[in-house]
This record gives structure tokens, C-alpha cells and sequence, in this order.
């Protein structure tokens, strides 16, 4: 039987029409100006009557202030539209996606390692190295490694770790009293939240003013009989 002709994949008919701007809008976030092809739209923000306006219109009041329409609600009835900087906009969503993605601190757990021969020198240097991890909002699991003999100086080595937790009252609660596991003692510190920082300030700061204001002196009536009265 004879064949037909085979149909065409290259057939030039078959981009007539196509939208020169759909890859554009594939990667933009946002329609924008001629991509928004909707008969009217709804305008709020700054410097407009908000309000509903035909979609020629609203481009036309962009156009007058150098600004763009940008899209911000398509699946409204009829969409939301804005008239802003659409690059700025851009910039400073950004700016603030990086910003709360910095608060989105991930906590860590910090080791800090001692030996029951630590001195005042080196235990000061790896305490402010903690109270930094502790601001930073990590934790920090200190930890005191015996050695051979040293093992008989367990005492030594906790009382290194409850001065550091003395050292670190500020900044950070001890979790538990040191414990050996091997021939570690360990002691792990979580950072106080901000708030409770400042509680610890302002109760600190009370005890200080009522420690300086003077006491009343006693009533006569509870003043102690005299002796042989």
C-alpha cells in the first residue's frame, strides 16, 4: 500500500503564536508590565487610589512613574497588582531571606579539653573562647581527659569543671554535675536565652539596691527589755 507523507516535527506553523516572553515568565517569580495579560486588575500601595483599573490603565500609571506593574496576587479575583521598582523589590526580598536565613542559626556543640594540670593562663583563654561559642548560641561540652596515673586526680578535674561553670554563669547553665565516661569527666553547658540573661542582670541589680538602702531601725515596741529592768 502506498504511504502518506510522515508529518513534520520541524514545522515552523507549529511556533506561530508562541509567547516570545514565556521563558522569560518561566523564570521570573513575578509577572510584570505586558507579561500581565488579565483585562483589569486590583492596585494597592503607596501614592494610589486603591482600586480596581482596566490593565492598560495601571501600565500607563507606571509607566508615568518609571516604575513597574508587578503581579503579587495572580489567583485574586481580579489579581493584585503593585506599582514599585521591581529590581529593588527583588534586592531587598533577598536581603531579607538572607537575613533570616543568618538568624537561622543551626546550634552546635563546641568541645573544650582540659587536663587536671590545666593552668590559670590556659583555663582563662578556653573560657572566653566558650562564652563566645555560648553567645553564638551553641553549646559546649567541656571535658577533663585523665591520662595513665593522672586517673587518681578525679577530684582535681571536677573541680576544674564547676570553676568553669562558675566562670560561665553568665552566659551558660550547666546542664548536670560532671560525670566520667572512660577516662573523660564531662560537663556540658547550654547558652541562657537573652531574656534570661537579663533577668539574672536586673535581679542582680535589685540585690544591689536593696543591699545599699538602709534599714529602718526596729519599733520601740520590739526593742529588747533591758536586763534588771
Amino acid at each position: 500500500m502506498p504511504q502518506g507523507p510522515r508529518p513534520s516535527f520541524n514545522n515552523n506553523s507549529n511556533n506561530r503564536g508562541r509567547n516570545p516572553n514565556f521563558r522569560r515568565e518561566q523564570q521570573q517569580e513575578h509577572r510584570t508590565n505586558r507579561m500581565i495579560r488579565v483585562p483589569e486588575v486590583r492596585l494597592v500601595g503607596e501614592n494610589i487610589e486603591v482600586g480596581v483599573y482596566r490593565t492598560e490603565e495601571a501600565l500607563r500609571m507606571a509607566e508615568e512613574q518609571g516604575l513597574d506593574l508587578v503581579e503579587i496576587s495572580p489567583n485574586a479575583v481580579p489579581p493584585v497588582c503593585r506599582i514599585i521598582d521591581y529590581n529593588k523589590f527583588l534586592y531587598e526580598k533577598k536581603k531579607k531571606e538572607k537575613e533570616m536565613k543568618a538568624k537561622a542559626h543551626k546550634s552546635e556543640v563546641k568541645e573544650i579539653r582540659f587536663t587536671p594540670n590545666t593552668d590559670d593562663h590556659d583555663f582563662d583563654f578556653k573560657a572566653k573562647h566558650a562564652e563566645k561559642f555560648l553567645k553564638d548560641g551553641n553549646k559546649v561540652k567541656t571535658y577533663v581527659q585523665f591520662k595513665g596515673r593522672a586517673i587518681m586526680f578525679k577530684e582535681r578535674g571536677e573541680l576544674i569543671l564547676l570553676k568553669f561553670a562558675e566562670r560561665l554563669a553568665e552566659v551558660g547553665a550547666l546542664e548536670g554535675m560532671p560525670t566520667m565516661e572512660g577516662k573523660r569527666m564531662i560537663a556540658i553547658f547550654a547558652p541562657k536565652s537573652a531574656k534570661k540573661k537579663m533577668d539574672t542582670k536586673e535581679q542582680k541589680e535589685d540585690r544591689i539596691q536593696q543591699a545599699r538602702e538602709p534599714r529602718p531601725a526596729p519599733a520601740p515596741s520590739e526593742a529588747k527589755p533591758e536586763q534588771g529592768a
